[in-house]
């Protein structure tokens, strides 16, 4: 049997997060769980000993939080094999019906928390970890960080930035450190964490139900929408194992098409670009 692994996951109380460091502790994994609230991480620990799970509140939007809680994993388990950079929160509404403030904190969760993380996870890597040992650091994206969406204009732009940040931090990494960067594009899983998106109220100009932003309010509200969130949950995990992950992984057939075509808008506008570029050489 393989030796247990030491997961370091944020946004552990919801989600992707909650469901894959309870599968990593039934696999008899170690886990060092974070949540914005301790309340979110009660049920782990009713569940999993003290001496397999280590629960931190931590908020990634506070630089010293972070850095205490790698602490606090070195300290409690000595390394760290697996980071899963997951903490993150939604917010909706048309583009002039959001205030900047929220704006504002949607990006420094979902992009500067997550890009302290990532750097706190390489740094640990290749100065804690035994040298070359390295380690796996698993990024949730999102298909909006690919493909802008109505209503979500705010919360796409941030995951648009993770999605460049770390792409531009998986080509600068020493091969020889073995930290290998995997950023996840889910499209739409039924998690409570979807269901904690905070809704703004229709700006005056926008309430007709036709328009493409109603359209999303009226989809991000149904409970029943996307797919299974274990099942996905379980291939992450799968995903960890690998020596060699692929650098984006897309996750739900939601997700596949969307890009697809997407892919073919893509195609098309190079093609009609190119006679805007052929006297400019």
């Amino acid at each position: 049997m393989a030796a247990a692994r030491v997961w370091f996951i944020t946004g552990a109380g919801s989600g992707f997060g909650k469901l894959v460091a309870e599968l990593a502790l039934q696999h008899g994994d170690h886990v060092v769980a974070t949540s914005r609230t301790s309340e979110s991480l009660v049920e782990l620990q009713s569940k999993f000993p003290s001496d397999q799970l280590l629960t931190i509140r931590l908020d990634v939007s506070r630089t010293q939080e972070i850095q205490d809680g790698f602490a606090a994993a070195r300290e409690k388990f000595g390394r760290i094999d697996v980071v899963f950079n997951n903490a993150g929160y939604a917010i909706a509404g048309e583009l002039e019906c959001i205030p900047i403030p929220a704006a504002r904190e949607v990006f420094d969760v979902d992009f500067w928390g997550s890009a302290q993380v990532s750097l706190e996870a390489v740094k640990f890597f290749r100065e804690v970890n035994a040298p070359g040992v390295g380690g796996r650091l698993l990024v949730t994206g999102s298909l909006t960080g690919v493909i802008t969406m109505p209503a979500v204009g705010y919360y796409s732009a941030a995951k648009h930035a993770l999605q460049g940040f770390h792409e531009t931090l998986a080509s600068e990494l020493d091969p020889g450190w073995n930290v290998k960067i995997t950023i996840l594009v889910p499209g739409v899983f039924r998690t409570a964490a979807v269901g904690k998106t905070v809704v703004f109220p229709h700006h005056p100009a926008y309430t007709k139900p036709n328009l493409p932003s109603s359209v999303v309010r009226t989809l991000i509200t149904n409970p029943d929408i996307g797919s299974d969130a274990l099942k996905a949950a379980q291939k992450i995990v799968k995903l960890s194992d690998l020596a060699e992950p692929p650098a984006i992984l897309f996750l739900g057939q939601d997700a596949l098409s969307a890009l697809q075509a997407h892919l073919s808008k893509l195609s098309e506008a190079v093609e009609a670009s190119r006679p805007w570029s052929d006297d400019l050489t």
